[in-house]
């Protein structure tokens, strides 16, 4: 089995958005004194890293036997077809076509995605959506198994 590991994490630009709003946030405080600067920047410093690393942290791996999306744990052997969606098809599938009972781990920063079967009869989730930038290396991860159907 192909190992595979990918962290979803925010892009740069979003960081650099962050650090704008940050020092906005500064150029409002700074009618207020130098020491309300400083504290604004420090806590707006501070909640943008924690808000966007917390956010960026969601995982997608494929480790001993099971697919680890975010907090959600399935074991291989409850999955079936996994197919690669490029950006169109990943759009539709986020939005017309989705089914309400799928679980997803969507980023909107990241256009492409996999998509899952669910062949557990006793699990109502249909399929798993997973926001991803490699989609063709996760599906083939997921494929290499060997009770892949």
């Amino acid at each position: 089995m192909k190992p595979y590991d990918e962290r979803l994490t925010v892009p740069r630009s979003w960081w650099l958005m962050a650090a704008g709003g940050v020092a906005l946030l500064g150029v409002s405080l700074l009618p207020l004194g130098t020491a309300a600067l400083i504290a604004g920047l420090v806590v707006g410093v501070a909640g943008a890293g924690v808000a966007l690393s917390s956010y960026g942290a969601a995982r997608i791996r494929v480790v001993a036997g099971a697919l680890v999306a975010g907090d959600a744990r399935i074991p291989l052997s409850a999955l079936g077809e996994a197919r690669a969606l490029d950006a169109d098809e990943a759009r539709a599938w986020r939005t017309h076509r989705a089914d309400a009972r799928a679980h997803m781990l969507l980023r909107a920063y990241i256009p492409t995605a996999v998509r899952v079967e669910v062949t557990d009869p006793a699990d109502p989730t249909p399929y798993l959506y997973l926001s991803t930038r490699r989609p063709e290396r996760l599906a083939a991860a997921l494929s290499a198994r060997p009770d892949a159907v």
